[in-house]
């Protein structure tokens, strides 16, 4: 059986979590002095720009339905570890 609003707290949870977490990455990286993540325009909250199809939707899908432990993934942040500090 479908639980309508646990998908909506998951979806409103899920998506913000994924995307923090990889700003977070980038952020890391340009404070250590590596601008890769910054040029790639990769250091914004927009979702759009870190969606990864099979990881942040298909995957997490797949396994709600399923009724297993949700987890998932978004697009990795680039970055050259030449640059750090």
């Amino acid at each position: 059986m479908v639980n309508i609003p646990y998908i909506i707290c998951a979806v409103l949870s899920f998506i913000p979590a994924l995307v923090l977490h990889e700003v977070a990455h980038g952020y890391a990286a340009y404070k250590l002095g590596d601008p890769t993540a910054k040029a790639s325009g990769r250091l914004s909250l927009n979702p759009l720009k870190h969606i990864d199809l099979f990881g942040t939707v298909i995957l997490p899908l797949l396994l709600m339905v399923m009724g297993w432990p949700v987890f998932g993934y978004a697009k990795p942040v680039p970055y050259n570890p030449r640059y750090f500090k």
